[in-house]
C-alpha cells in the first residue's frame, strides 16, 4: 500500500534490490529490465519479472484502491445516532457521523483515506457492524424489555416473507 524497497537474491547468489511502488495490487507484476538471465551468445539480459503477494493486515481489507473496516458500533449508537472514531491506515483516527436509525451492515464513505494511486485515492468503507451486548445489567435488561414492549406489533420479517411469496 505505502511502497517499499526489498532486496532479492537471484538463483546465482547475487543481490538485486527493486522498488515495489504505492498502490501494488496482490498479483500484479513487475519488469526489472536488464535483470534477468543473460541472453545466448553474449545477448544483453533478459527482464526479471516479479509477482507481488500482498500481505494481509489484522484491520484493513482492500476493494480495489479503497480501504475497508469492519465498525462496530453499540445499539444505542446506532439507533440514537453517534460521532465515533474510525481508524485510518496512517494511524490517525477520522470522526464519521452515525445517523439515527443506521441498520446493521450499513457502509461510510470516508472520502480520500484509501490506498493512493498514481491519479487518484482510494476511499476508507466502514461497514457498521452493531455489537450485541454478551451480559446486560438489570437496568439495561428493563430497558430492552420497554423496547420491545414498545415494538410489539412491529414485524421486522414482514417485507422479507412477503417478497418470499411473490419470487
Amino acid at each position: 500500500v505505502q511502497g517499499s524497497t526489498v532486496t532479492l537474491r537471484t538463483a546465482d547468489g547475487s543481490k538485486i534490490t527493486a522498488r515495489i511502488p504505492v498502490g501494488v495490487k496482490d498479483g500484479q507484476k513487475i519488469r526489472l529490465r536488464g535483470k534477468g538471465n543473460p541472453g545466448d551468445q553474449g545477448a544483453p539480459a533478459g527482464d526479471l519479472m516479479l509477482t507481488v503477494q500482498v500481505g494481509g493486515h489484522p484491520v484493513f481489507g482492500r476493494d480495489g484502491d479503497n480501504l475497508t473496516v469492519d465498525l462496530p458500533v453499540t445499539f444505542a449508537e446506532a439507533a440514537l445516532g453517534a460521532t465515533v472514531s474510525v481508524p485510518t491506515l496512517s494511524g490517525d483516527p477520522v470522526k464519521v457521523k452515525i445517523a439515527a436509525g443506521t441498520p446493521n451492515g450499513r457502509v461510510l464513505r470516508v472520502k480520500g483515506r484509501g490506498i493512493a494511486a498514481k491519479n487518484h485515492t482510494g476511499d476508507l468503507l466502514a461497514k457498521v457492524s452493531v455489537a450485541i451486548p454478551q451480559r446486560l445489567s438489570d437496568k439495561a435488561r428493563e430497558a430492552v424489555e420497554v423496547l420491545r414492549a414498545e415494538e410489539a406489533d412491529a414485524d421486522p420479517r414482514a417485507d422479507v416473507f412477503a417478497r418470499a411469496r411473490q419470487g
